[in-house]
């Protein structure tokens, strides 16, 4: 049981999310169980065979119409879902009210863009934040981010991510490369690991070119950005063995089998158990097209064999996230097989926290702790 009670700004959030759940379902119910019905429409019958000896029209009758091919009709048209670039478009929307209302306009910073080709896949555009330290003769460090969103939303032009991205090379020194890979279900697994793979070795390839320390490169992502940073570290341990000095992960999904989610923070939040496991599973069903994929390693990280070898790790959880148990597995994990691996939990915090910096202090002394892991690469 969690023994800190739910930070009082995420009460009403917790409620509205609740309100929103239940009346999703219900809709889904009505159109289900209110949806039209189809119904049979008999064909005509021939008219008869006119009289082969009969010479006036009137002896073979009247002309019968031909019958439509179409044997069933539907009495209404069925009520039209919201199209994923409707929901991609609210949620940018909600995204930049909340960093006007809650969250911390990032600094004005020198802005690269970039586009790399990816064999086999779509090319994937990498943002360049530069640290305002930076002044082109010395490199600085660079750390290779994910955003989160469940693998199906979200972007590096999302306000609160660019606007975190921007204050983190700021305020860290590192240069961040943020990484735009492509949304599921378009795009399904393995993508966006491809595209991952493809930037990494990118970065490390044009370090000189850009301004980076090829030394001092970290892989860092949140929940679902979180997961692909992960199996990352297990792609360049099979393949390249590129040196990254640290992976942090923040409300990382690291087992899409959904072996480890915690429901209890669900429960203590008042949402509806049905309702956020059918949230939870659709994560995974939207990124993978095989639910077996979610026991290979690189959909799922921690289901590797070993952890051996992997890059120094920084995980951060919340106190109220079904998540926690994926960070806290992995963190054990990692620590069994030698890795240097440290973990925070915070308490009376949800999976969003970070967004809150504007009015929340566990939001804060998140950044501080994000900037402290990222500024050890200058050591």
């Amino acid at each position: 049981m969690s023994r800190l009670p739910l930070d009082p700004i995420f009460v009403e959030r917790a409620r509205t999310h609740r309100a929103y759940l239940i009346s999703t379902a219900l809709e889904q119910a009505k159109a289900f169980f209110l949806r039209p019905k189809t119904t049979t429409v008999a064909r005509p019958k021939p008219a008869p065979a006119a009289d082969p000896t009969a010479t006036s029209p009137k002896a073979a009758g009247p002309k019968a119409k031909p019958s439509s091919p179409t044997a069933k009709a539907t009495t209404a048209a069925p009520r039209r879902k919201k199209t994923r670039a409707q929901h991609r478009k609210a949620a940018r929307n909600w995204d930049k009210k909340e960093l006007a209302t809650v969250g911390v306009p990032g600094p004005e910073l020198r802005i690269e863009e970039h586009t790399i080709p990816v064999a086999g896949f779509p090319d994937v555009r990498i943002r360049l934040y530069h640290p305002p330290t930076a002044d082109g003769d010395q490199a600085v460090p660079a750390v290779l981010s994910f955003f989160g969103g469940a693998f199906r939303i979200g972007g590096i032009d999302y306000p609160t991510t660019d606007a975190g991205f921007r204050r983190r090379a700021a305020d860290a020194g590192v240069v961040i490369a943020a990484v735009d890979y492509a949304l599921a279900p378009e795009h399904r697994y393995p993508t966006q690991l491809e595209q991952a793979h493809a930037s990494l070795e990118w970065v490390f390839a044009e370090a000189a070119t850009l301004g980076i320390d090829a030394r001092r490169i970290a892989v860092a992502g949140v929940s679902a950005g979180g997961s692909i940073a992960a199996a990352l570290t297990l792609v360049n341990r099979e393949r390249g063995r590129l040196p990254i000095r640290l992976q942090l992960l923040e409300v990382p999904v690291t087992d899409l089998t959904g072996g480890h989610i915690d429901l209890r923070p669900v429960r203590e939040m008042g949402i509806p158990r049905i309702f956020a496991i059918k949230e939870l599973r659709s994560v995974a069903k939207t990124y993978l097209l095989d639910r077996r994929q979610a026991k290979e390693p690189h959909a799922s990280p921690l289901l590797a064999r070993s952890h051996a070898d992997l890059p120094r790790a920084v995980i951060l959880t919340a106190e109220y996230d079904p998540l926690r148990g994926d960070g806290a597995a992995y963190l054990a994990a990692l620590r069994a097989d030698g890795v240097d691996a440290s973990g925070t939990m915070y308490l009376g915090a949800t999976h969003d926290t970070p967004i809150f910096g504007g009015v929340l202090p566990a939001a804060r002394r998140w950044h501080d702790d994000v900037v402290t892991a990222l500024r050890s690469l200058h050591d």
